[in-house]
């Protein structure tokens, strides 16, 4: 059984507006406990005791840190089931030992140590997994890490670029397997460090190289004549390479993208590198890139503020969706260009903040969304918290549940419309829906009598 056998109770549970006589009482249930799991904030005491009661050591190991009152995380310190005592501390071992990401401040709590005595703990992937999670450590400490004896710890340690790599440490990091990929992505490196790259054999190895943004011209010239497409696409973006040049390199990966090749296909579409140093040249040298007729440059360029109004003009028309968003989150772009990019092709969720949350966004045009043929631009209207209500029932009554759950969720939603899609066949309408804040304590009390509880 899962929580979406019941999503009443799940979205009830989740229910920021929910009494806490009404989480005591969902407590027994699993798909209750489920929602209030998901809650954000600190859980009263009272309705963690009904967890304890009656959840699990699964349960147990959602109670931990700010979740909690100091009470409560005495209570479970001192429980007399071990599957309770100690599930939280059981499921970080797991997933350091499973080289799962957690935070630092979890890592601590676990292990009852602060992260300076764990970064020198017994355990490799202990170490690892603080490497990971301490992004801010002191200089001392990442030396500490560079020269561990694990490999794993000194790879965890370079996998970003901050806190770095020191210039007394790098021939001894490009020497090691296992952090020489890593550290060859971004430390500066002389000519001696390039040429001994370059004549290894292992395509991540140049491929690290080649997104490396400190190579010199030439060096960008020894990339040019290697026939990996991740490596050619990276020079082409280089700083270094002429016109003609970028060109030749680009019809290259496109004639072995034409032939079926999956690294070129990589190479050009899923490849998420830029030229970032196109942000930091001259005003006069960036305006050359208006006209270029690879997408990613002319994306960079739209996410620079500094332009000419006439490059925003072209922008705003860039036959590339993308480069058109780019350009519109620039903080003075004019509302009806926001508007109509918006209305024509939606927002996208993944990036905030949304463009119908930009300061110049025409919030008032918000509702005339509804009647939009696109299902994406409806959904936008939602983001108005004052829809009128008969927009919120037109998009209840939408065939794409995705748009039933935004009216779900939405604040100016009426009982009987709550009450309508409490009965949603979707069981993810029906969660959100128990979950909105409007839900009336009486409705709650009526759904826990028809559980049960």
């Amino acid at each position: 059984m899962t929580s979406l056998d019941h999503p009443q109770l799940s979205g009830l549970g989740r229910n920021a507006a929910a009494p806490q006589d009404v989480l005591i009482r969902l407590a027994p249930h699993k798909a209750g406990r489920h929602g209030i799991l998901l809650r954000r904030g600190r859980l009263e005491d009272a309705v963690v005791e009904a967890l304890l009661t009656h959840g699990d050591g699964n349960t147990a190991a959602s109670l931990h840190g700010d979740r909690i009152s100091p009470e409560m995380r005495r209570r479970i310190t001192e429980h007399p089931d071990p599957a309770i005592r100690d599930a939280y501390t059981d499921f970080v071992h797991a997933m350091v030992d499973r080289k799962v990401s957690l935070g630092i401040d979890d890592l601590e709590e676990a292990y009852g140590q602060p992260r300076t005595t764990l970064v020198s703990a017994p355990s490799p992937s202990l170490r690892a997994a603080v490497a990971r999670a301490w992004y801010d450590r002191p200089l001392a400490v990442q030396v500490e890490l560079l020269a561990d004896p694990d490999p794993q710890v000194r790879a965890a340690a370079t996998e970003r670029k901050q806190p770095g790599v020191p210039p007394e440490w790098r021939e001894r990091c490009l020497a090691d397997a296992a952090v020489r990929v890593n550290v060859a992505r971004y430390v500066p490196l002389t000519s001696e460090q390039f040429a001994q790259l370059m004549r290894s054999e292992e395509e991540e190895v140049h491929q690290a190289v080649a997104g490396n943004p400190h190579l010199s011209a030439e060096m960008v010239a020894r990339l040019l004549d290697i026939a990996d497409p991740l490596v050619r696409v990276a020079a082409a973006q280089s700083r270094h390479v002429d016109a003609e040049t970028r060109d030749r390199l680009y019809a290259l990966v496109e004639a072995e993208r034409a032939d079926g090749g999956i690294e070129a296909e990589v190479a050009l579409n899923w490849n998420f590198a830029e030229p970032d140093w196109l942000r930091e040249a001259p005003l006069n040298e960036r305006m050359t890139y208006l006209d270029c007729q690879y997408t990613t440059f002319r994306r960079v360029l739209a996410s620079c503020h500094d332009l000419p109004e006439e490059a925003w003009r072209r922008l705003d028309n860039d036959p590339e969706l993308a480069v058109r968003r780019a350009a519109a989150r620039r903080p003075t772009t004019p509302p009806e260009v926001l508007e109509a990019l918006v209305r024509t092709h939606g927002d996208v969720f993944h990036i905030r903040p949304l463009l119908v949350e930009h300061p110049n966004f025409p919030r008032h045009m918000l509702r005339t969304f509804v009647d939009e043929p696109s299902p994406n631009v409806r959904y936008l209207a939602l983001q108005d918290p004052e829809l009128p209500v008969q927009d919120l029932q037109h998009l209840a009554a939408a065939h794409e549940s995705f748009l039933r759950r935004g009216v779900a969720r939405h604040p100016n939603i009426t009982d009987a419309l709550l009450e309508h899609l409490l009965c949603d066949p979707d069981p993810q309408v029906v969660d959100d829906a128990a979950a909105n804040p409007a839900l009336r304590p009486t409705q709650m009390y009526r759904m826990l009598t028809d559980a049960g509880l």
